[in-house]
């Protein structure tokens, strides 16, 4: 069984390993890798499977995938650096940086709105395609117009989709340069991380398809409320699927079409739990860190109907609040649809990345994401998680 696990780890990772090949052996995975990285080094970076439900190709060490919204902690980080170089400011209205942003009573909107997912502009409230969402200019003119959905910074409501694109416009505003530009030339090409918003046609052989779930009819009644969730998730209409299409991995969907592996982005994210800096470049100071820490919002999440605390940026631990298999401790985290996790423990400098090609219909982690976390936990002595 083991011959399915590749790569390497400390011998008191050997659980992890093992329960990466049993639920390859068993299908419950096809393809995923698992990064654990401590004090800037990899303690565990394994791989194993395919990239296709036949097994005809192997998952292997440079594979990457789409990541969904795994894919967010990557475009907070882009915001936090822009914080730190002290070009935008968290408490700065959006507006300042985006005039076209203040229409319809959104002039009191924050940047620690947008990133904290407190804004109330969490979907589109016309009708938009995958197509329109694809085109950047679009997407962005249209939430500039609209009116907030609730009262800005008095709860959250997941910004599933619109994340990426509040956050990438002030970014091209202050900047020049798209998110996708500043992603590769001030983080990952100078950490030498293999990540991408979207997929350059050189890197598309190496990139595993998604395996959806088999989806349930829905009766309609959700979509048809008037509730945030189902406005948010009236448009555009998605479907897992559509991230192995090229409209997706060419587009710029700072929330959702990050593509790469679990090196890659634990190599990215250790700089959060490494205290701002990693092999030997500082991105963040360590007060710009603790920015994450503030609480902008912790209750029912308008969205996702979770309980969930965010920070400025990330999920952060509580009492109460999901997910319940971390410690309550000085941890920030997210993860994406289908699985997909990950995790800053600052005060044990850990970040734990997973990613897969099968996907389940979860939002927070599926069973076998907390099954390795735990087994995580339990290998650098933390037991008792639920």
């Amino acid at each position: 069984m083991d011959h399915l696990v590749k790569g390497a780890h400390e011998p008191r990772f050997s659980g992890l390993r093992d329960l990466l090949s049993k639920h390859i052996s068993e299908g419950g995975e096809v393809g995923a890798s698992i990064v654990v990285n401590i004090d800037g080094q990899n303690v565990v970076d394994i791989w194993g499977g395919y990239l296709d439900e036949s097994g005809t190709r192997s998952w292997e060490r440079d594979t990457i995938v789409n990541v969904f919204s795994t894919t967010k902690t990557i475009t907070s980080l882009a915001a936090l650096i822009l914080m730190d170089r002290d070009i935008i400011s968290p408490y700065e209205k959006v507006a300042t940086y985006w005039p076209e942003f203040a229409a319809n009573g959104k002039q009191d909107i924050e940047i620690r709105h947008i990133i904290s997912h407190t804004s109330g502009v969490p979907g589109w409230e016309q009708p938009v395609t995958l197509a329109d969402v694809c085109n950047f200019d679009k997407a962005v003119s249209l939430l500039a117009a609209q009116a907030p959905w609730w009262t800005p910074g008095t709860a959250s409501g997941y910004h599933s989709f619109t994340h990426g694109f509040l956050i990438g416009q002030v970014i091209r505003k202050v900047t020049g340069k798209t998110l996708k530009d500043f992603i590769r030339d001030e983080m990952a090409g100078p950490l030498g991380a293999d990540f991408q918003l979207g997929v350059v046609e050189s890197d598309l052989h190496r990139v595993s398809d998604l395996i959806p779930w088999i989806a349930t009819p829905s009766n309609g009644s959700v979509s048809d409320s008037d509730s945030i969730a189902a406005r948010v998730n009236r448009y555009p209409e998605f479907t897992p699927d559509m991230a192995n299409t090229a409209l997706w991995r060419n587009a710029e969907l700072g929330a959702a079409n990050g593509h790469g592996n679990a090196r890659s982005i634990a190599k990215i994210l250790s700089v959060v739990s490494l205290g701002g800096c990693v092999d030997g470049k500082r991105l963040l100071k360590p007060e710009t860190v603790d920015l994450i820490f503030r609480q902008m919002s912790n209750g029912t999440d308008l969205v996702t109907n979770m309980p969930v605390r965010f920070g400025i940026g990330y999920g952060i631990r509580g009492e109460g609040v999901v997910p319940t298999w971390l410690p309550e401790e000085r941890i920030c985290f997210w993860s994406g649809l289908g699985g997909s996790v990950a995790i800053m423990d600052l005060d044990r400098k850990m970040t734990i990345v997973y990613v897969m090609n099968k996907l389940y219909p979860v939002g927070l982690g599926s069973s076998m994401t907390i099954e390795y976390v735990k087994e995580i936990y339990r290998a650098v002595g933390v037991s008792g998680l639920e």
